[in-house]
């Protein structure tokens, strides 16, 4: 029988046997290393990069090195949380959720692991022209931008959208959108929703085609035509 070899993982003095890797030796010993592409039926490749480990070496440079692949030796010390290896975890972390931004496994297993990724593409370019035509032109102050853990990103102020869809019109990207169903106009910016509100019929034919806040912001407006209080309540095809 082939003596066992001698390891210490974060201090803890572990025995292994021969050909093992490091990776291996952690999991019988039950110390946790990150890893995805990893499976015992199959040689390992270090592809998904998160099984990074550092191996102390007294006098050298410290190094990361994949304990997927990194085999067993007598001695060797390893460091599985060092400030080396959180920066290189983040950085593999971050690289597979470029490659796949909304892969739930993924990102819950960042966070289980205590790393703060850059959130996925949201298709907003954070031109702002929304914030402030809302602001400038129509004066209803509907969206805001706001930063938290979340990152940098447009929200709705509750209550204030007329639903005059001015915002949608400008976005460059779409992602902010109209929809006019069941006689009402929801107004929502990706998942959130910045207005809804009923329609209002056209008195000439019929049609819904505005919302009851816009029409009022219409008539009290300094900056409207003269003959818009007039017809507020007739759709553009039937003022023509």
């Amino acid at each position: 029988m082939r003596p066992m070899i001698k390891i210490f993982i974060d201090g803890r003095k572990i025995e292994a046997k021969e050909n093992r890797t490091v990776l291996q030796a952690a999991k019988k010993n039950g110390i946790r290393i990150p890893h995805l592409c990893y499976h015992p039926a199959l040689k390992p490749s270090g592809s998904c990069k998160l099984c990074g480990v550092e191996v102390v070496s007294p006098g050298g440079k410290p190094v990361v090195m994949l304990s997927c692949i990194l085999k067993v030796k007598e001695n060797l010390e390893i460091l599985t949380d060092s400030e080396l290896v959180q920066a290189h975890r983040k950085k593999a972390f971050n690289k597979l959720l470029q490659m796949a931004p909304d892969a739930a496994r993924i990102r819950n297993l960042a966070n289980e692991w205590g790393v703060a990724v850059t959130p996925p593409p949201d298709g907003c370019i954070r031109c702002r022209l929304c914030i402030r035509v809302c602001n400038e032109i129509v004066k209803s102050k509907a969206l805001k931008m706001v930063t938290d853990e979340k990152g940098t990103r447009v929200v709705p102020e509750p209550g204030q959208c007329i639903g005059c869809g001015t915002c949608a019109n400008l976005c460059p990207t779409g992602l902010i959108r109209i929809k006019d169903q069941d006689g009402v106009r929801t107004v929502s910016i990706k998942d959130d929703i910045i207005g809804q509100l009923p329609l209002e019929r056209c008195e000439g034919c019929g049609t819904l085609y505005a919302t009851e806040n816009f029409l009022r912001h219409v008539e009290n407006s300094l900056l409207s035509h003269p003959d818009t209080k007039e017809h507020h309540h007739l759709c553009p095809s039937c003022i023509k």
